[in-house]
């Protein structure tokens, strides 16, 4: 690609040359899985009622605050 920059051959971003770089072809990358599958296995964060409760707090303070702007 021109400059590096990835903004194609003609400065309009990726795909729209001939498929020569690596922003073009359809082949898979080596190895098992190169995405999410066979790492990062860890539990999810369970949140805590109080910090439930406390977002809905914000959620409601921020309801009102919209509701004010749109009276204006």
């Amino acid at each position: 690609m021109p400059g590096r920059n990835g903004t194609g051959p003609l400065g309009q971003g990726r795909l729209t040359g001939r498929a020569m770089g690596p922003c073009g072809s359809n082949r898979q990358a080596y190895g098992r899985g190169f995405g999410m599958g066979f790492g990062r296995r860890f539990q999810t964060y369970q949140a805590t009622k109080e910090e439930l409760l406390q977002e809905k707090e914000d959620l409601k303070q921020r309801l009102l605050d919209i509701e004010k702007e749109l009276d204006k």
